[in-house]
Protein backbone atom coordinates (compact mmCIF):
# COMPACT_ATOMS: atom_id res chain seq x y z
CA UNK A 1 0.00 0.00 0.00
CA UNK A 2 1.23 3.36 -0.76
CA UNK A 3 -0.22 7.17 -0.25
CA UNK A 4 -0.48 7.47 -4.57
CA UNK A 5 -2.86 4.58 -4.11
CA UNK A 6 -5.08 6.28 -1.61
CA UNK A 7 -5.89 8.84 -3.98
CA UNK A 8 -3.36 11.82 -2.98
CA UNK A 9 -2.34 14.06 -5.21
CA UNK A 10 0.98 15.14 -6.41
CA UNK A 11 2.04 17.93 -4.15
CA UNK A 12 1.22 15.89 -1.60
CA UNK A 13 3.09 12.88 -1.98
CA UNK A 14 6.01 15.35 -2.53
CA UNK A 15 5.71 16.91 0.88
CA UNK A 16 5.22 13.25 2.25
CA UNK A 17 8.38 12.19 0.23
CA UNK A 18 10.63 15.04 1.74
CA UNK A 19 9.40 14.09 5.55
CA UNK A 20 10.25 10.02 4.49
CA UNK A 21 6.61 9.45 5.12
CA UNK A 22 6.52 5.71 3.02
CA UNK A 23 3.90 3.89 3.26
CA UNK A 24 0.25 4.75 5.53
CA UNK A 25 -0.24 3.03 9.00
CA UNK A 26 -3.76 1.32 9.40
CA UNK A 27 -5.51 4.13 10.29
CA UNK A 28 -4.33 6.23 7.52
CA UNK A 29 -5.31 3.59 4.99
CA UNK A 30 -8.48 3.92 6.24
CA UNK A 31 -8.99 7.07 6.82
CA UNK A 32 -7.78 9.45 3.99
CA UNK A 33 -10.24 7.48 1.37
CA UNK A 34 -13.18 7.82 3.63
CA UNK A 35 -12.68 11.61 4.07
CA UNK A 36 -11.61 12.36 0.49
CA UNK A 37 -14.97 10.62 -0.20
CA UNK A 38 -16.73 13.41 2.02
CA UNK A 39 -17.66 10.84 4.68
CA UNK A 40 -18.34 11.88 8.31
CA UNK A 41 -15.95 9.70 10.56
CA UNK A 42 -15.31 8.23 14.08
CA UNK A 43 -11.80 6.91 14.02
CA UNK A 44 -9.78 5.84 17.40
CA UNK A 45 -6.12 5.11 17.19
CA UNK A 46 -3.25 4.45 19.35
CA UNK A 47 -1.63 8.15 19.76
CA UNK A 48 1.47 7.39 18.04
CA UNK A 49 0.15 5.92 15.05
CA UNK A 50 -0.33 9.06 12.55
CA UNK A 51 -4.09 10.06 13.20
CA UNK A 52 -3.51 13.74 12.37
CA UNK A 53 -1.99 12.88 8.82
CA UNK A 54 -5.73 10.05 8.54
CA UNK A 55 -7.21 13.99 8.51
CA UNK A 56 -5.12 16.26 7.87
CA UNK A 57 -3.88 15.00 4.25
CA UNK A 58 -6.99 14.29 2.94
CA UNK A 59 -8.29 17.81 4.07
CA UNK A 60 -5.79 19.66 2.44
CA UNK A 61 -6.68 17.69 -1.16
CA UNK A 62 -10.03 18.91 -0.55
CA UNK A 63 -9.70 22.24 0.41
CA UNK A 64 -6.99 23.03 -2.45
CA UNK A 65 -9.56 21.26 -5.27
CA UNK A 66 -13.04 22.12 -4.07
CA UNK A 67 -14.97 24.88 -3.20
CA UNK A 68 -15.21 28.52 -3.58
CA UNK A 69 -12.45 30.77 -2.46
CA UNK A 70 -12.75 31.71 1.41
CA UNK A 71 -13.95 34.99 2.36
CA UNK A 72 -13.23 37.87 4.89
CA UNK A 73 -12.88 36.49 8.13
CA UNK A 74 -14.22 33.09 7.37
CA UNK A 75 -12.90 29.65 7.33
CA UNK A 76 -13.42 26.66 5.17
CA UNK A 77 -12.17 24.01 7.61
CA UNK A 78 -12.03 24.04 11.44
CA UNK A 79 -9.98 21.95 13.52
CA UNK A 80 -10.50 21.78 17.09
CA UNK A 81 -8.46 20.56 19.90
CA UNK A 82 -7.59 20.43 23.62
CA UNK A 83 -5.23 22.46 24.21
CA UNK A 84 -2.54 24.77 23.03
CA UNK A 85 0.48 22.75 22.57
CA UNK A 86 -1.81 20.24 20.37
CA UNK A 87 -3.11 22.98 18.60
CA UNK A 88 0.91 24.02 17.57
CA UNK A 89 1.77 20.11 16.56
CA UNK A 90 -1.26 19.84 14.66
CA UNK A 91 -0.96 23.31 12.69
CA UNK A 92 2.94 22.18 12.17
CA UNK A 93 1.63 19.03 10.74
CA UNK A 94 -0.89 20.77 8.30
CA UNK A 95 1.69 22.93 7.15
CA UNK A 96 4.44 20.28 6.67
CA UNK A 97 1.83 18.19 4.73
CA UNK A 98 0.57 20.96 2.26
CA UNK A 99 4.01 22.92 1.69
CA UNK A 100 3.31 22.93 -1.82
CA UNK A 101 0.16 24.06 -1.97
CA UNK A 102 -1.45 27.46 -2.15
CA UNK A 103 -3.71 27.76 1.14
CA UNK A 104 -3.93 30.03 3.51
CA UNK A 105 -3.85 28.01 7.43
CA UNK A 106 -3.30 29.24 10.89
CA UNK A 107 -3.69 28.40 14.89
CA UNK A 108 -5.54 30.36 17.72
CA UNK A 109 -5.49 29.87 21.04
CA UNK A 110 -5.45 32.03 24.37
CA UNK A 111 -1.99 33.18 26.97
CA UNK A 112 -0.95 35.08 23.36
CA UNK A 113 -2.37 38.46 22.34
CA UNK A 114 -5.38 37.86 19.79
CA UNK A 115 -4.86 40.57 17.70
CA UNK A 116 -2.17 38.79 15.53
CA UNK A 117 -4.98 36.41 15.19
CA UNK A 118 -7.68 38.49 14.14
CA UNK A 119 -5.34 39.70 11.57
CA UNK A 120 -4.94 36.45 9.92
CA UNK A 121 -8.69 36.44 9.76
CA UNK A 122 -9.36 39.43 8.50
CA UNK A 123 -8.10 38.18 4.48
CA UNK A 124 -9.87 34.67 5.36
CA UNK A 125 -8.71 31.30 6.04
CA UNK A 126 -9.03 28.09 4.48
CA UNK A 127 -8.11 26.16 7.54
CA UNK A 128 -8.23 27.34 11.04
CA UNK A 129 -6.92 24.88 14.30
CA UNK A 130 -8.15 26.53 17.11
CA UNK A 131 -8.86 25.84 21.41
CA UNK A 132 -12.47 26.25 21.75
CA UNK A 133 -12.09 29.33 24.44
CA UNK A 134 -10.62 31.28 22.07
CA UNK A 135 -12.49 30.20 18.69
CA UNK A 136 -15.67 31.61 20.93
CA UNK A 137 -13.73 34.84 21.76
CA UNK A 138 -12.44 35.23 18.29
CA UNK A 139 -16.57 35.20 16.97
CA UNK A 140 -17.45 37.62 19.88
CA UNK A 141 -15.22 40.13 18.53
CA UNK A 142 -16.93 39.37 15.17
CA UNK A 143 -13.11 38.35 13.64
CA UNK A 144 -14.42 34.55 12.76
CA UNK A 145 -17.50 33.45 10.58
CA UNK A 146 -18.64 29.51 10.10
CA UNK A 147 -20.73 29.75 7.28
CA UNK A 148 -18.49 29.05 5.02
CA UNK A 149 -17.26 25.83 7.10
CA UNK A 150 -17.34 23.01 5.16
CA UNK A 151 -15.36 20.13 7.16
CA UNK A 152 -15.33 20.34 11.16
CA UNK A 153 -12.63 18.36 13.19
CA UNK A 154 -12.62 17.46 16.87
CA UNK A 155 -9.23 16.23 17.70
CA UNK A 156 -9.11 14.56 21.18
CA UNK A 157 -12.63 15.49 22.23
CA UNK A 158 -12.80 13.38 25.16
CA UNK A 159 -10.03 15.62 26.61
CA UNK A 160 -11.90 18.64 25.89
CA UNK A 161 -14.68 17.49 28.03
CA UNK A 162 -12.32 16.52 30.44
CA UNK A 163 -10.83 20.17 30.78
CA UNK A 164 -14.73 21.49 31.07
CA UNK A 165 -15.07 22.66 27.34
CA UNK A 166 -18.73 20.90 27.01
CA UNK A 167 -20.68 24.55 26.97
CA UNK A 168 -17.87 26.05 24.47
CA UNK A 169 -18.22 22.92 22.46
CA UNK A 170 -22.00 23.05 22.78
CA UNK A 171 -22.03 26.79 21.25
CA UNK A 172 -19.65 26.39 18.37
CA UNK A 173 -21.69 23.20 17.41
CA UNK A 174 -24.96 25.65 17.11
CA UNK A 175 -23.28 28.11 15.28
CA UNK A 176 -21.90 25.56 12.48
CA UNK A 177 -23.47 24.80 9.40
CA UNK A 178 -26.14 22.10 9.16
CA UNK A 179 -24.40 20.81 6.05
CA UNK A 180 -20.87 19.94 6.93
CA UNK A 181 -18.61 16.83 6.96
CA UNK A 182 -17.74 16.06 10.49
CA UNK A 183 -14.65 14.43 11.68
CA UNK A 184 -14.05 12.82 15.32
CA UNK A 185 -10.50 11.37 15.72
CA UNK A 186 -9.26 10.24 19.17
CA UNK A 187 -6.89 7.80 20.54
CA UNK A 188 -9.94 7.04 23.44
CA UNK A 189 -13.66 7.02 22.95
CA UNK A 190 -15.55 7.32 26.07
CA UNK A 191 -19.53 6.69 26.10
CA UNK A 192 -19.89 10.40 26.40
CA UNK A 193 -17.89 10.93 23.05
CA UNK A 194 -20.04 7.78 21.27
CA UNK A 195 -23.00 9.57 22.76
CA UNK A 196 -21.61 13.09 21.47
CA UNK A 197 -20.64 11.71 18.53
CA UNK A 198 -24.61 10.18 17.98
CA UNK A 199 -25.86 13.86 17.71
CA UNK A 200 -22.97 15.07 15.63
CA UNK A 201 -22.14 12.62 12.82
CA UNK A 202 -24.16 11.43 9.71
CA UNK A 203 -23.98 8.13 8.92
CA UNK A 204 -20.75 8.19 10.25
CA UNK A 205 -17.57 5.41 9.21
CA UNK A 206 -16.07 3.97 12.34
CA UNK A 207 -12.54 2.68 12.37
CA UNK A 208 -10.75 1.24 14.99
CA UNK A 209 -7.29 0.81 14.30
CA UNK A 210 -6.51 -0.79 17.51
CA UNK A 211 -8.71 -1.95 20.26
CA UNK A 212 -10.26 0.97 22.35
CA UNK A 213 -8.01 2.24 25.54
CA UNK A 214 -4.91 0.20 24.06
CA UNK A 215 -1.50 1.03 24.84
CA UNK A 216 1.38 0.88 21.81
CA UNK A 217 2.87 -2.59 21.82
CA UNK A 218 6.44 -1.00 21.21
CA UNK A 219 6.24 0.78 24.87
CA UNK A 220 7.62 -1.48 27.40
CA UNK A 221 5.64 -0.71 30.75
CA UNK A 222 6.52 -1.16 33.85
CA UNK A 223 5.91 0.12 37.73
CA UNK A 224 8.55 0.82 40.70
CA UNK A 225 6.89 0.45 44.25
CA UNK A 226 8.00 3.72 46.37
CA UNK A 227 7.32 5.59 49.32
CA UNK A 228 6.00 8.97 48.58
CA UNK A 229 8.92 10.75 50.38
CA UNK A 230 11.67 9.34 48.41
CA UNK A 231 9.88 9.32 44.87
CA UNK A 232 12.64 12.58 44.20
CA UNK A 233 15.27 10.11 45.73
CA UNK A 234 14.40 7.24 43.40
CA UNK A 235 14.10 9.05 40.24
CA UNK A 236 17.44 11.30 40.40
CA UNK A 237 18.73 7.55 41.26
CA UNK A 238 17.23 5.81 38.34
CA UNK A 239 18.63 8.99 36.18
CA UNK A 240 22.03 8.25 36.98
CA UNK A 241 22.27 4.40 37.19
CA UNK A 242 20.44 3.92 34.33
CA UNK A 243 22.16 6.01 31.54
CA UNK A 244 19.15 7.69 30.31
CA UNK A 245 19.38 10.34 27.87
CA UNK A 246 15.80 12.68 27.27
CA UNK A 247 13.48 11.98 30.22
CA UNK A 248 9.75 13.45 29.64
CA UNK A 249 8.56 13.57 33.04
CA UNK A 250 4.83 13.51 34.30
CA UNK A 251 4.10 15.39 37.75
CA UNK A 252 0.44 15.86 39.15
CA UNK A 253 0.72 19.25 40.41
CA UNK A 254 2.18 22.74 38.98
CA UNK A 255 3.82 23.02 42.30
CA UNK A 256 5.17 19.31 42.08
CA UNK A 257 6.49 20.26 38.84
CA UNK A 258 8.55 23.01 40.23
CA UNK A 259 10.27 21.66 42.97
CA UNK A 260 11.60 18.79 41.13
CA UNK A 261 12.69 20.57 38.79
CA UNK A 262 14.62 22.98 41.78
CA UNK A 263 16.30 19.35 42.88
CA UNK A 264 17.12 18.61 39.43
CA UNK A 265 18.54 21.95 39.20
CA UNK A 266 21.00 21.88 42.64
CA UNK A 267 22.50 18.40 41.12
CA UNK A 268 23.20 20.05 37.48
CA UNK A 269 20.90 18.19 35.60
CA UNK A 270 19.38 20.51 32.96
CA UNK A 271 15.47 20.78 33.27
CA UNK A 272 12.88 22.85 31.99
CA UNK A 273 8.91 22.76 32.94
CA UNK A 274 5.58 22.74 31.19
CA UNK A 275 1.93 23.55 33.17
CA UNK A 276 -0.41 25.63 33.18
CA UNK A 277 0.80 28.68 35.01
CA UNK A 278 3.59 29.43 32.72
CA UNK A 279 2.74 31.42 30.37
CA UNK A 280 2.27 30.55 26.17
CA UNK A 281 5.62 32.02 25.09
CA UNK A 282 7.53 30.33 27.84
CA UNK A 283 6.01 26.75 27.29
CA UNK A 284 6.71 27.07 24.10
CA UNK A 285 10.28 27.58 24.71
CA UNK A 286 10.74 25.04 27.04
CA UNK A 287 9.12 22.40 24.62
CA UNK A 288 11.69 23.88 21.93
CA UNK A 289 14.63 23.58 24.30
CA UNK A 290 13.87 19.57 25.00
CA UNK A 291 12.91 19.20 21.58
CA UNK A 292 16.21 20.08 20.26
CA UNK A 293 18.09 18.99 23.30
CA UNK A 294 18.86 21.60 24.91
CA UNK A 295 17.76 20.39 28.51
CA UNK A 296 17.34 16.78 29.33
CA UNK A 297 14.48 16.55 31.86
CA UNK A 298 10.95 18.21 30.28
CA UNK A 299 9.07 18.00 33.78
CA UNK A 300 5.37 18.66 32.77
CA UNK A 301 1.77 18.21 33.98
CA UNK A 302 -0.92 16.48 31.55
CA UNK A 303 -1.24 19.90 29.15
CA UNK A 304 1.89 17.89 27.98
CA UNK A 305 -0.12 14.52 27.36
CA UNK A 306 -1.71 15.52 23.96
CA UNK A 307 0.73 17.81 22.02
CA UNK A 308 4.37 16.78 22.36
CA UNK A 309 5.25 14.87 19.01
CA UNK A 310 9.18 14.00 19.65
CA UNK A 311 10.18 10.98 17.19
CA UNK A 312 12.93 9.81 19.38
CA UNK A 313 11.73 10.42 22.58
CA UNK A 314 13.15 6.81 24.55
CA UNK A 315 11.61 7.30 27.96
CA UNK A 316 8.48 8.61 29.89
CA UNK A 317 8.21 8.67 33.35
CA UNK A 318 5.22 8.98 35.49
CA UNK A 319 6.49 10.27 38.94
CA UNK A 320 2.80 10.66 39.78
CA UNK A 321 -0.08 8.90 38.18
CA UNK A 322 -2.97 10.71 36.29
CA UNK A 323 -5.73 11.62 37.99
CA UNK A 324 -8.25 10.43 35.12
CA UNK A 325 -6.95 6.74 33.55
CA UNK A 326 -7.26 7.66 29.59
CA UNK A 327 -4.29 10.32 30.71
CA UNK A 328 -1.87 7.22 30.78
CA UNK A 329 -2.37 5.98 27.60
CA UNK A 330 -2.00 9.51 26.23
CA UNK A 331 1.60 10.38 28.60
CA UNK A 332 3.07 7.03 27.63
CA UNK A 333 2.27 7.88 24.06
CA UNK A 334 4.44 10.44 23.88
CA UNK A 335 7.44 7.58 23.66
CA UNK A 336 7.24 4.72 20.82
CA UNK A 337 5.98 6.93 18.07
CA UNK A 338 5.97 6.17 14.43
CA UNK A 339 7.01 2.65 14.89
CA UNK A 340 10.24 3.23 17.21
CA UNK A 341 10.09 1.54 20.61
CA UNK A 342 10.73 2.96 24.19
CA UNK A 343 10.13 2.78 27.67
CA UNK A 344 7.47 3.87 30.08
CA UNK A 345 8.06 3.84 33.59
CA UNK A 346 5.73 4.34 36.74
CA UNK A 347 6.77 5.27 40.42
CA UNK A 348 3.91 4.09 42.28
CA UNK A 349 3.69 4.87 46.46
CA UNK A 350 1.03 2.79 48.46
CA UNK A 351 -2.01 5.80 48.32
CA UNK A 352 -2.27 5.38 44.76
CA UNK A 353 -3.24 2.35 44.36
CA UNK A 354 -6.57 3.28 43.21
CA UNK A 355 -5.12 5.20 40.35
CA UNK A 356 -3.43 2.32 39.23
CA UNK A 357 -5.89 -0.18 39.26
CA UNK A 358 -8.03 2.57 37.56
CA UNK A 359 -5.36 2.14 34.52
CA UNK A 360 -4.88 -1.21 34.92
CA UNK A 361 -9.20 -2.10 34.12
CA UNK A 362 -9.07 0.83 31.75
CA UNK A 363 -5.95 -1.02 29.61
CA UNK A 364 -7.09 -4.46 30.46
CA UNK A 365 -3.08 -5.11 31.93
CA UNK A 366 -1.64 -5.04 35.49
CA UNK A 367 1.62 -3.40 34.91
CA UNK A 368 4.93 -5.13 36.21
CA UNK A 369 6.16 -4.24 39.04
CA UNK A 370 10.05 -4.19 39.43
CA UNK A 371 11.23 -2.73 43.01
CA UNK A 372 14.72 -1.17 43.01
CA UNK A 373 17.28 -2.22 45.55
CA UNK A 374 17.59 0.25 48.41
CA UNK A 375 13.96 1.72 47.35
CA UNK A 376 11.78 -0.91 48.72
CA UNK A 377 8.96 0.57 49.93
CA UNK A 378 8.17 0.25 53.82
CA UNK A 379 4.53 1.39 52.99
CA UNK A 380 3.42 -1.30 50.47
CA UNK A 381 1.19 -1.26 47.35
CA UNK A 382 -1.65 -3.54 47.31
CA UNK A 383 -1.51 -6.09 44.76
CA UNK A 384 -4.30 -5.28 41.79
CA UNK A 385 -5.39 -7.51 38.99
CA UNK A 386 -6.70 -6.61 34.89
CA UNK A 387 -10.56 -5.44 36.06
CA UNK A 388 -8.78 -2.49 38.27
CA UNK A 389 -9.84 -5.19 41.45
CA UNK A 390 -7.63 -4.83 44.89
CA UNK A 391 -6.33 -8.39 45.78
CA UNK A 392 -6.80 -8.39 49.82
CA UNK A 393 -4.63 -10.55 51.19
CA UNK A 394 -7.12 -13.16 53.58
CA UNK A 395 -6.88 -12.75 57.21
CA UNK A 396 -4.41 -14.97 59.23
CA UNK A 397 -6.98 -17.40 60.98
CA UNK A 398 -7.10 -16.20 64.53
CA UNK A 399 -5.26 -19.15 66.68
CA UNK A 400 -8.28 -20.68 69.20
CA UNK A 401 -7.48 -19.75 73.25
CA UNK A 402 -7.26 -22.52 75.00
CA UNK A 403 -8.69 -21.91 78.42
CA UNK A 404 -6.75 -23.44 81.35
CA UNK A 405 -7.51 -27.01 82.15
CA UNK A 406 -9.29 -27.07 86.29
CA UNK A 407 -7.54 -29.31 88.15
Amino acid sequence: MTFASLGLIEPLLRALDALDYRSPTPVQTEAIPAVLAGRDLMAAAQTGTGKTAGFALPLLQRLSTEGPPVSSNSVRALVLVPTRELADQVHESFRKYGAHLSLRTHVAYGGVSINPQMMKLRRGLDLLVATPGRLLDLHRQNAVRFRQVQTLVLDEADRMLDLGFSRELDTVFSLMPKQRQTLLFSATFSETIRTLAGTLLNDPLLIEADPPNTTVKAVRQSAIPVDKKRKTALFCHLLKNRGWGQVLTFVKTRRGVEELVETLATQGISADSVHGDKPQPARLRALERFRNAEVQILVATDVAARGLDILDLPQVVNFDLPIVAEDYIHRIGRTGRAGASGEAISLVCADEVQLLAAIEALTGQVLQRVEEQGFEPEHRVPQTDARGQIIKKPKKPKKPKHKPIAS
